[in-house]
């Protein structure tokens, strides 16, 4: 049975001021509950191609070409969860303002449903009694909150723009399984930007990959990465460095 798609970019074109073209012709769909990762090098356009779905392009620069058809509401998760929060406001308090804002709640109810979501998140519980600012947490309690907040907009389609790049591997893996339990959970679609190959692959069923505002490669997970077609992706799949196999100690190496 034919899926309608949540979201459709056609040969999308970024160009800024400059006349400097950032994206050129970019095009792929979305379909509804799926994840679609874009990979490549920072510069690539992976994150201006995120901004033009949601309306919010940097000043300066505009989209002079192609369509975006979107069948669902939007909502992004920033790459620094610090500079996306309000420094001087509490955190449950912020949930609470996006819920109240979006979802036409009381105030009441807004504050119960910002709780829920933070529980949903893995956020303590302590936060049901005293609110916190964003420096009294740590950085991957930070990016949960960003999460909850975007997912207070109860969008069809989640934008994540590196949301684990500034975090260390213990929080990245507990952001990345958070947020893949809740789409399960939830069933929005998801555009996964990252310039680590190794997270796409484990949080997308489709990838594309970009390269100088173009998109290089596209398709499943699995054919993109075991018979890639570019050049690009080839050396994008050989920069992943394996764990190294370490030597016995007691001969002058550190691995074999």
């Amino acid at each position: 049975m034919a899926t309608t798609p949540v979201l459709e970019i056609e040969d999308l074109t970024l160009t800024a001021k400059t006349q400097e073209v950032l994206v050129k012709d970019v095009s792929f769909s979305l379909n509804q509950g799926e994840s679609l990762g874009l990979v490549g090098e920072s510069g690539s356009g992976k994150s201006l191609t995120l901004r033009a779905v949601l309306g919010l392009l940097p000043r300066g620069i505009e989209q002079t070409g192609g369509v975006i058809r979107s069948a669902a509401d939007s909502a992004m998760v920033f790459q620094d969860p610090r500079g996306a929060l309000d420094p001087l406001c509490p955190v449950v308090k912020q949930v609470a303002e996006v819920v109240y804002y979006r979802q036409r709640l009381s105030r009441k109810a807004s504050r119960a449903a910002a709780l829920e979501l933070l529980h949903m998140l893995g956020l303590p519980d302590s936060l049901r009694k005293t609110d916190r600012y964003p420096g009294q947490l740590s950085g991957g309690q930070c990016q949960r909150i960003v999460i909850a907040m975007a997912l207070a907009c109860k969008p069809g389609i989640l934008l994540c723009d590196e949301p684990t790049t500034a975090l260390d591997v213990t929080v990245q893996k507990q952001i990345m399984e958070t947020v893949g339990r809740l789409q399960q959970e939830l069933g929005f679609a998801m555009i996964f930007v990252t310039h680590n190959l190794a997270v796409a692959a484990a949080m997308c069923s489709r990838l594309a990959v970009m390269k100088k505002g173009e998109i290089v490669e596209q398709g499943s997970t699995l054919s993109v990465l075991q018979e890639p077609q570019n050049p690009y992706t080839q050396m994008l799949i050989n920069s992943v460095l394996p764990v190294p196999e370490l030597a016995p100690e007691g001969s002058g190496v550190l691995w074999t």
